[in-house]
Order: C-alpha cells, then structure tokens, then sequence
C-alpha cells in the first residue's frame, strides 16, 4: 500500500524515534509499504517518520547512485533499531534532498564514514561501516529517526534564505506526484 509522506513543518518529524521488538504489529507488511513508498516517490531512502511512525526503522537503495559511487550498486538494505555508534574521515559537502521537503537541494557537509549498528529485516544483529555515498544515505535517513531533518544542517544565512521556501511547502505549496500529510 501506498503510504502518505508527512510534508517540513509536522511535529512528527522533530521527535526521537524508539527501538521496536521483533513482535511489532504488522512489521512486515509496514515494511513491504515502505518500500513501495519509497520506490513510487522515487526517494532512495525512507525513514518511518516520514510515513507518520516514530519507531527507528528506514529503508535505503542506493542504486541510482551507482554512476557517482559504484559499491551503491544494489544497496539495497533495512535498518531497524540503528544507532550509528561512529562518524569519522573527511568532512564532505554535496547535495542532498528529500521526500518530507520537496522541492529543495542543497550542499550538506557530512562525515564520509560511519559504523552503524542495527537489525535486518530477519532480526539479525549487524555492525557494519560504510563510506562515501552509501554513509551519506544511511545519515540522511537516521538523521529523521533523530528528529533531524537536512536543513537543519545549513548555516543559519542559509536557512533564512530558505525560510519562505520551507513555509510555502509547510503550507502545501507545492507539486509532488506522491499523496502527503501537511503539517496541521
């Protein structure tokens, strides 16, 4: 099922996501959603969040990065329960945006390497590091489990720059293909 996007300015994407256990209600047909979600948004990534669920899981497929980073190359990954447990390497800035702020990119600066701990979609335990594009997706998507979204990492110049911008799509002035859930 097609799951509606929660839009910049709804309180839902400012708070703290929680840990699930393996027996949360209806885990696997959620998942299945957000999948299909994220892949008809055309979204390389989806955080529960952003479907209106503040539990840590998101999903990620980095594939159409492929041509800038060939290891996305069928990145194709569910994180659930993650906590990234380390941020090192080089400060890099590119471009980033998102399904819950349409219609706004810009250069964030981001670590290049990450070690995340988290939970597959068969319940395993893993402890993995990523670099490059691949770390940069995985924060930009744990970054919504924190109640953090991509502006929030731009100068305060920046931001003001933006800020009728972000009040226009707050008010759903905006043109998406994808249904969504404006801030109330």
């Amino acid at each position: 099922m097609l799951l509606p996007i929660y839009i910049y300015g709804h309180p839902i994407l400012r708070k703290i996501s929680e840990d699930i256990t393996p027996d949360y209600e209806g885990l696997p047909k959620l998942l299945e959603d957000m999948w299909q979600t994220m892949y008809e948004s055309d979204g390389v990534g989806l955080a529960a969040p952003q479907i209106g669920k503040n539990i840590r899981i998101f999903v990620i497929d980095g594939t159409p990065f492929e041509e800038y980073d060939p290891r996305c190359k069928d990145f194709k990954k569910t994180f659930i329960n993650a906590h990234i447990i380390e941020r090192t390497g080089e400060n890099v800035l590119q471009n980033e945006g998102c399904l819950s702020i349409p219609g706004i990119h810009e250069d964030v600066l981001r670590k290049d390497k990450i070690k995340i701990a988290y939970k597959d979609e068969n319940w395993e335990d893993h402890v993995e590091e990523f670099e490059g594009m691949r770390a940069r997706i995985i924060q930009h998507e744990y970054d919504h489990l924190d109640g953090i979204v991509f502006t929030d990492h731009l100068s305060v110049l920046k931001k003001r720059l933006l800020k009728s911008k972000l009040n226009n799509i707050s008010a759903g002035k905006f043109k998406i293909d994808y249904r969504v859930v404006l801030p109330k």
